[in-house]
């Protein structure tokens, strides 16, 4: 199979402005990795140069050991799945997966095998003969991986497969995609806007903000240790609170913190600091501040309540049934980010 590297890659439109700046990173054979940002971050930009879909504007893409850029689509060894399908709907479930294969003189035979093989992976036998409008929205999708399984392409690109099916049928097809990443054993490069999609299926994540590579890591180390506020807020949520600094540490609604030795080296200097911490962690017992709740939402066996702490906006996760509503703080889970630059401290 293949890895996949970008080397310095840029795309501009108009040859003044970049909406990817200068993206490096080197993607592993057989790994699934997950393309995250907000909408215009340049994600699907990314995953459409790998695929040739888009002209490069400088910079090197590699696949397997070689430079494609000059490559069209069809010789680059990869299979796109499309956010709409993009099923012909006049052709049966069979037709449809077949297609690529037939316009590549395969034999009958083989067609007939390779699309059976990747009925059978993807539960798709009985619906052979079935046009694309008799389908759930769940079984459009498995026929759109199905017409990309048949190649047996070096690296699949997926931009955004899920986005068009409803809450519960996402859950079960983030399984489903896994599982066939582990069946086929080939790159997969994922790109969502859904960071419950990135956390819960990616080897790495790629998180990408205003067409810049943000971070490239494991969900674990994105998640435990951030670059940036950027990332912070975008993979878990994470409440934001501007707090002046002093000699012994910080303050928060009235509350003195006071912080580690080594805390406080890394603030020296600083007047003023960005604190993170998340909803989650909101439930310590070493620094305990009252807050006045705004809202609170039953989300099941646990709670979500509104409130503000030095006049931002934050929220705490608590028990089903907690009537104390105060935000309990422990030290060792509050986050620092440069005020200026949104830099994690």
């Amino acid at each position: 199979m293949a890895g996949v590297e970008l080397k310095n890659i840029k795309k501009s439109y108009d040859g003044r402005h970049n909406v990817i700046d200068g993206a490096d990173a080197i993607i592993k054979d057989k790994e699934f990795i997950v393309i995250v940002g907000s909408s215009g971050c340049g994600k699907s930009t990314v995953l459409r140069m790998i695929a040739g879909l888009e002209d490069i504007t400088s910079g090197e893409i590699i696949i397997n050991d070689k430079v494609v850029n000059k490559l069209p689509p069809k010789d680059r060894d990869i299979a796109f799945v499309f956010q709409n399908y993009a099923l012909y709907p006049h052709m049966s479930v069979y037709d449809n997966m077949a297609f690529g294969l037939k316009m590549r003189k395969y034999k009958k035979s083989e067609i007939k095998q390779k699309v059976e093989e990747a009925a059978d992976i993807l539960g798709l036998k009985p619906y052979l003969n079935r046009k694309p409008k008799q389908l759930s929205g769940g079984q459009r999708q498995r026929v759109a991986l199905g017409r990309a399984i048949v190649r047996n392409p070096k690296v699949f690109l997926m931009d955004e497969p899920l986005s068009n099916l409803d809450a519960n049928l996402r859950v079960k097809m983030r399984s489903e995609i896994k599982k066939l990443h582990k069946k086929l054993e080939t790159t997969f490069i994922y790109v969502t806007h859904d960071q419950t999609e990135a956390l819960t299926m990616a080897d790495r994540i790629m998180v990408l903000d205003k067409g810049v590579i943000q971070q490239f890591d494991t969900p674990e180390n994105i998640y435990t240790h951030p670059k940036n506020k950027f990332v912070a807020g975008f993979l878990g949520q994470m409440n934001f609170i501007t707090s002046k600094v002093d000699d012994n540490g910080i303050e928060i609604n009235g509350c003195k913190i006071n912080l580690s030795h080594s805390v406080k080296e890394r603030l020296e200097g600083m007047h003023e600091v960005i604190v993170g911490i998340r909803p989650e962690a909101m439930n310590g017992s070493e620094y305990r501040i009252k807050i006045t709740p705004e809202i609170t939402e039953l989300t099941g066996s646990s709670k979500n309540v509104y409130f503000k702490l030095n006049g931002a906006d934050c929220m705490s996760i608590v028990p089903a049934g907690s009537t104390d509503y105060s935000a309990g703080i422990n030290t060792k889970d509050l986050y620092f980010f440069d005020s200026f630059s949104g830099e994690a401290i």
